[in-house]
């Protein structure tokens, strides 16, 4: 089942450099359906939907750790089984996690045309 964010939503959560959850706001353990305490630790993986390629997140990761801002579009699932589309920006952040630092991503609602366009690329990435 489709969980679709508000026009005001606005997730946000930050790892250290593994992945590993240190802070989520609000919106995004209510979208996800976890509590800020369930997500302290846990790989951001917890909530990546089995639909996405492997190709996108390798982008992701290969963008990041250079430095560099990622932007995509990203299914995520949610604690009960269900999906969410997000708008995903990632960056760097030096202030995060251990001393190779972490990256926050902040997320906001995509349109569906915005949502089409990615489930019709990411079946071509398989």
């Amino acid at each position: 089942m489709e969980q679709t964010l508000s026009d005001t939503d606005f997730l946000v959560s930050q790892t250290d450099s593994k992945g590993k959850i240190l802070f989520a706001n609000e919106d995004f353990c209510k979208i996800a359906g976890y509590t800020l305490e369930e997500l302290i630790g846990q790989p951001h993986s917890i909530v990546r939907h089995p639909d996405m390629p492997k190709a996108a997140f390798k982008d992701l990761w290969d963008t990041i750790k250079t430095g560099k801002v990622w932007k995509g579009y990203v299914k995520n699932k949610t604690r009960n089984g269900g999906f969410y589309w997000v708008f995903a920006t990632v960056y760097p952040n030096i202030a995060c996690g251990d001393s190779e630092g972490g990256y926050m991503s902040c997320r906001r609602k995509p349109s569906p045309a915005e949502i089409q366009k990615a489930e019709a690329l990411y079946k071509t990435m398989r």
